[in-house]
């Protein structure tokens, strides 16, 4: 078992506690973000920027991928890329289907 200086530790401590408050400061944003007036499309824009913001947040330092190696990097990308590849599919899938249903029934 490896020993931990205690000024190793009150550093971890500090930056949790800033990430910490800074979570809780993008979460009041969120709030404050849902009560503008702006179109449905930018509202879901805003509040998904945040959330991912939130959620780097968490990944990088609640999940210790700040200090991995660049194998687990290339591993996100690629998760990142497939899942934004999936989204735009998904959402124009609806534009360039056709009915589920055939129009003799």
């Amino acid at each position: 078992m490896s020993t931990h200086n205690t000024e190793d530790m009150l550093k971890h401590i500090k930056i949790y506690i800033v990430i910490f408050f800074a979570l809780a400061v993008l979460t009041v944003v969120t709030v404050w973000a849902s009560y503008i007036h702006v179109s449905e499309w930018l509202h879901v824009t805003i509040a998904m920027s945040i959330a991912s913001v939130k959620g780097g947040l968490v990944v990088a330092y609640f999940m210790h991928l700040i200090s991995e190696k660049k194998l687990i990097y290339a591993v996100l990308i690629l998760t990142a890329f497939f899942f934004i590849f999936m989204l735009i599919v998904t959402m124009t899938a609806s534009e360039t289907m056709g009915p589920l249903v055939p129009d003799f029934w």
